[in-house]
């Protein structure tokens, strides 16, 4: 499936009840901006996290995630000189072990004209679902969006050991605090890359 088409269903799948449409060159490269504390370079990084409290979470029973990282990154291309995007998600359940993860690519920026947000749509290969990502006005927190998304354990990239995390009442939108690029190492499993996260 082509990506932005792949994009648009995402960002339709995840409530948006406006029009997304591609943003302009400017509100685009503001986003990058506020994504990644600056503008990007050949390459860049943005980490969140959110770690849930006993109080949240006895506040939110039916919620399943306990903990959430994002790593979302942008990669200057030199074919067709243009940034492109893509996400790492972990996450921990409430009521079991184990660390769950996955990852995709993301389209430009998108705009909802019922309002002034600007989010990555952002999709897992092979009809993985997908998330939309968002920041908070102050650029301090990521906002996660998700119907589905396919998951799986401690890295474990194989057909046999994927599920889905499907969004539930209390699942459906995650606030993740911005934090140091270090604090996503766990997410990334290539040296070269990880090398260069701990370098930002």
């Amino acid at each position: 499936m082509r990506l932005p088409l792949l994009v648009a269903l995402t960002l339709a799948a995840l409530g948006g009840t406006g029009h997304a449409q591609e943003a302009t060159k400017a509100q685009s490269d503001a986003f990058d901006a506020r994504m990644f504390a600056g503008a990007p370079g050949h390459k860049a990084y943005a980490c969140f996290v959110r770690r849930y409290d006993a109080d949240h979470l006895a506040r939110h029973p039916k919620q399943k995630v306990a903990s959430m990282k994002l790593l979302v990154s942008a990669e200057y291309e030199k074919e067709d000189k243009e940034l492109h995007y893509a996400f790492r998600l972990g996450f921990r359940y409430r009521h079991r072990s184990g660390e769950f993860d996955t990852s995709g690519s993301c389209g430009h920026a998108l705009f909802q004209d019922n309002g002034d947000e600007v989010r990555f749509g952002c999709g897992v290969d092979c009809d993985g679902g997908g998330i939309g990502i968002a920041l908070s006005k102050d650029d301090k927190s990521a906002i996660v969006r998700l119907e589905r998304v396919k998951v799986w354990q401690n890295n474990k990239l194989d057909d046999d050991a994927e599920e889905s995390l499907v969004a539930g009442a209390d699942d459906k939108i995650f606030r993740l605090d911005r934090a140091d690029t270090s604090e996503c190492a766990s997410l990334v499993t290539d040296r070269k890359e990880l090398a260069a996260l701990r370098h930002k």
